[in-house]
C-alpha cells in the first residue's frame, strides 16, 4: 500500500533526525523553535501535522538532507537523492549522462 505524502514526510523526518542522533527537542531548538514547544512541535511533525515549506527547508538544512529527501516515495529514491546531493558537479554530470544512456536503451 502506497503511503501518502504526509506520512512519507513524517517517516523521513524521523529517520533523518535519528540518523543525526538528535532528540526532538534539540532538533526543534536547531530550527529556532521556542524551547517550551520544540520537542512537542517536532513530535507532531513526525506524526500528524503538516509542515510549512519554510519549516521543511530549515529541517532539511539542519539535518543535512535535500528537501526532496522528505518527499521521496521509496527508500531507494530517498537514498539516491541524498547520495546525489553529496556528489561534486562533475560526478553529478557523469551520473546524469549515464542515466540518459541507460534510459535510451530501455
Amino acid at each position: 500500500m502506497a503511503q501518502d505524502a504526509k506520512s512519507i514526510f513524517c517517516t523521513r523526518l524521523k529517520a533523518a533526525r535519528k540518523a543525526k542522533n538528535l532528540s526532538q527537542e534539540k532538533l526543534g531548538l536547531l530550527i529556532e523553535l521556542d524551547e517550551f514547544v520544540a520537542s512537542t512541535r517536532i513530535n507532531r511533525y513526525e506524526h500528524v501535522h503538516t509542515v510549512e515549506p519554510n519549516t521543511a527547508q530549515r529541517l532539511a538544512q539542519v539535518l543535512d538532507v535535500p528537501l526532496a529527501y522528505f518527499y521521496a516515495e521509496t527508500d531507494d529514491l530517498a537514498d539516491l537523492i541524498t547520495g546525489y546531493s553529496r556528489l561534486s558537479q562533475q560526478q553529478k554530470h557523469e551520473i546524469l549522462k549515464s542515466i540518459e544512456l541507460i534510459s535510451k536503451t530501455t
